[in-house]
This record gives C-alpha cells, sequence and structure tokens, in this order.
C-alpha cells in the first residue's frame, strides 16, 4: 500500500493494475484485506489518474464483494460521492466498476435499515 501512497514514485500504475489481478481470487483479496486498503483506494479514487482510479475501483469491488466490513468502512470514509463522480466521469470500465460498488453499499444500507 506504501507505494500507491507515493504519486511521485512511478510504481502507482503498476502496483494497482497488480492488485486488481490479485484482488480477483480469493488468496490475494485476503493478502490485500490485511494491508487495511480501503483508506488508500478511496483516496485513489478521489484523485488518482483515470487508470489509477479504475482499478482502485475494480479493486474496491473485490473487496466488498461479499464483505459487509469492507462496505462499512468504504461509506465511513465517503467512498459513495468520490464513487458516484467516477461513475459520471470515469473510463467505461471506471464507471462499470464504480456502479458496482454503489449498488453493493445501496444494498447493504437497505438490509440495515429494513
Amino acid at each position: 500500500m506504501r507505494l500507491l501512497k507515493d504519486p511521485g514514485g512511478g510504481m502507482v500504475d503498476e502496483a494497482l493494475a497488480i492488485l486488481a489481478i490479485l484482488a480477483s481470487h480469493q488468496e490475494g483479496k485476503v493478502a490485500i484485506g490485511q494491508a487495511e486498503p480501503i483508506p488508500t483506494l478511496v483516496e485513489v479514487i478521489r484523485t488518482g489518474s483515470p487508470r489509477n482510479r479504475e482499478n482502485a475501483a475494480a479493486i474496491l469491488w473485490s473487496l466488498c464483494t461479499g464483505s459487509a466490513q469492507y462496505i462499512k468502512i468504504a461509506r465511513e470514509l465517503g467512498a459513495e460521492e468520490a464513487l458516484k463522480e467516477l461513475s459520471e466521469n470515469g473510463t467505461d470500465r471506471a464507471k462499470r466498476k464504480a456502479g458496482s460498488v454503489l449498488e453493493l453499499l445501496q444494498r447493504v444500507e437497505e438490509e440495515v435499515n429494513s
């Protein structure tokens, strides 16, 4: 996660692309989750380049799928606003991933309120 916090380091693109691949597998999700990634991913979604925002949204979606804990953390960090903006102004893939995470956030909120 340290590489993602160093925008001048030049490794952010590569690190996010690799994490997106890893997050698509259960073992990768577990390993990424141990690094407490949600705050960093939400920040990248807010401020990153289009490609980085896309990969961060993909990672966030992978982590939040099946994890109410990650969804709760993302919501507490204000991910919903950043994801709404990304779903309107991101790349096609970023729009899809952001929309999918927003659906997860909405579903959990509906379950809590019912």
